[in-house]
């Protein structure tokens, strides 16, 4: 049976990290951005992914443009930014979790106008993920909201929150900006720090979100797994994959990215077929997760936000099948 066909377009930031190196005490230039690790997770596992991006015309925005090419994502809805490129500096803790200081006063990321978004749906488009600063920086984020608006009726709407304590306001206001995506998006990740910055509990979240919109919501719970809902009323907890954590840097992204690749792979994906995602069963529904779950533990076993691609997961779900 032929795969699915049909493009997952991403739309964010696409910056750059400065993260520690492992020896030397000096920092590495990394390639980052919460929506550009995703895109290039879609693209490690297979799925046609389309960057929807303002990457500038300067040395840290050539390396991004040839990281994302160097992946399979297709740049040719890319934006070439006058703006300087965003920069993160990274620190991981000694449990391997990252924190962020930001360097995006007037970058490129941020710089959206409607023209530079008007052909982002052309073609085969099945769904559009968004999240993290690009939905909550402006001038740009009301733009990309508008985006996702247009997005739902035609394609599946995929949202993570990804929150950016530092840069995006007080938690009450981006809750309620979370709750107007949530009204428009069918897909939902998001982890159990970012609920605790906004003020919920896993459960909470999970009970209330389900019932504004969403076919599916996933609550990563670190290494405690996974809790999921959805909108048919199915509930599930699936447990965490062991692994030895060298960091944690970009297994969110590679959850999302995983869990839009098996979506993807099982025709569930677009707007036609929105009736049938909402109606996925228990079985199937834990399989994703799963899925989801085997590709973020592989991203936490290496250093940085280094995707698996699917020979990788395949094998590694072949493995824990096999216990």
């Amino acid at each position: 049976m032929a795969e699915p066909a049909g493009i997952v377009a991403v739309a964010g930031e696409a910056l750059v990290d400065l993260v520690p190196a492992p020896v030397g005490g000096y920092l590495e230039i990394a390639p980052g951005g919460s929506p550009a690790n995703v895109a290039v997770g879609l693209a490690r596992l297979g799925v046609p992914a389309r960057m929807l991006a303002r990457i500038a015309d300067d040395p840290l925005g050539r390396r991004m443009r040839a990281h994302l090419a160097g992946n399979g994502v297709a740049l040719d809805h890319v934006v070439p930014a006058t703006e300087q490129t965003s920069m993160a500096m990274v620190t991981v803790d000694e449990s391997g979790v990252p924190s962020y200081d930001f360097r995006v006063a007037g970058t490129a990321d941020w710089q959206w106008t409607p023209e530079e978004l008007a052909g982002a749906l052309d073609g085969p488009v099945v769904a559009v993920h968004s999240g993290s600063l690009a939905l909550t920086t402006e001038p740009g984020a009301t733009h990309l909201r508008a985006l996702l608006t247009r997005t739902a009726a035609t394609a599946t709407v995929s949202y993570d929150p990804n929150c950016r304590p530092l840069l995006m306001g007080a938690p009450a206001d981006v809750l309620a900006g979370v709750h107007d995506l949530l009204a428009m998006a069918d897909v939902v990740k998001v982890s159990s720090e970012d609920l605790e910055w906004l003020g919920l509990t896993p459960e909470a979240a999970l009970e209330d979100w389900r019932a504004r919109g969403p076919a599916v919501v996933a609550v990563t719970l670190g290494g405690d797994g996974v809790l999921a809902g959805t909108a048919s009323g199915l509930r599930t907890r699936r447990p965490g994959v062991p692994v030895d954590v060298v960091d944690t840097v970009g297994a969110g992204y590679t959850f999302s990215a995983a869990l839009l690749a098996g979506l993807h792979r099982r025709d569930l994906l677009g707007a036609a077929r929105r009736d049938a995602l909402r109606a996925i069963d228990g079985p199937s529904l834990d399989a994703l997760l799963d899925e989801a779950a085997a590709a973020a533990a592989i991203t936490c076993s290496r250093r940085g936000a280094d995707p698996p691609d699917a020979a990788e997961l395949a094998a590694a779900l072949a493995t824990r099948a096999g216990r």
